[in-house]
């Protein structure tokens, strides 16, 4: 049995708001796909998108900075798996210690955290070509919303899924 081990590279498209929380419709020239997430990372994501100033760090920014007190940083994040209706992620990151020895370190978390961490240290998105060859292309529904770019307003899309 073959497996693809391919990873596709992507983007965030457009972030619409839904009555369940917001829809992330995530791709390339190729297709879209469409991950719904909690609002309030939602929010954080477009806060990250379009480096808006806080007052007070949120709680991706603590991380980072957590992060780069330790002399680490978000490298890029995969999406890779897609089971009973939840996505996936992993979150890959780089660590160099005082010598130059650089460490990579991969961890298991919620496809939300890591598209908001990614946003905010503007890292790298991959989907895996096992899950990106599964994904329906949700480019007519966001064509529909009329929403073509990057973190669009409002709208809501058709059966959200849970994260």
């Amino acid at each position: 049995m073959h497996v693809n081990k391919t990873v596709v590279p992507v983007h965030i498209k457009a972030l619409i708001p839904t009555s369940a929380g917001t829809a992330v419709f995530l791709g390339n020239e190729e297709k879209l796909f469409t991950i719904y997430i909690d609002h309030a990372i939602g929010a954080a994501i477009g806060i990250y998108l379009n480096s808006v100033e806080k007052e007070r760090p949120l709680t991706h920014d603590l991380m980072v900075n957590v992060l780069t007190a330790l002399g680490a940083k978000v490298e890029r994040i995969v999406i890779n798996d897609f089971k009973n209706g939840v996505y996936f992620g992993r979150l890959i990151i780089t660590a160099e210690n005082e010598l130059q020895q650089k460490k990579i370190i991969e961890i298991d978390a919620r496809s939300s955290d890591c598209m908001a961490l990614a946003a905010l240290q503007k890292a790298p998105i991959y989907v895996s070509g096992v899950v990106w060859d599964e994904v329906e292309d949700t480019s007519p529904l966001l064509e529909r919303l009329g929403k073509g770019g990057e973190e669009s307003g409002e709208g809501e899309p058709e059966e959200p899924e849970d994260e």
